[in-house]
């Protein structure tokens, strides 16, 4: 079974997320992989709760 969790996140720079992603993501449980994506553009939440309900009916 394939579970997929999206985390969203705000750091101030690369290295802050770095750091959240192997200090406080990766050592949970059960996390077999990890792919960080970064954006440079902000989008509101409207953009956002369309771009994560793709394909799901509401």
């Amino acid at each position: 079974m394939v579970s997929a969790i999206v985390l969203l996140t705000r750091v101030r720079s690369n290295d802050d997320l770095a750091r959240v992603v192997t200090e406080n993501i990766r050592p949970v449980s059960g996390i077999t992989s990890s792919e960080t994506l970064i954006s440079f553009r902000v989008f509101s939440r409207h953009d956002l709760e369309r771009m994560f309900s793709i394909g799901m009916e509401r």
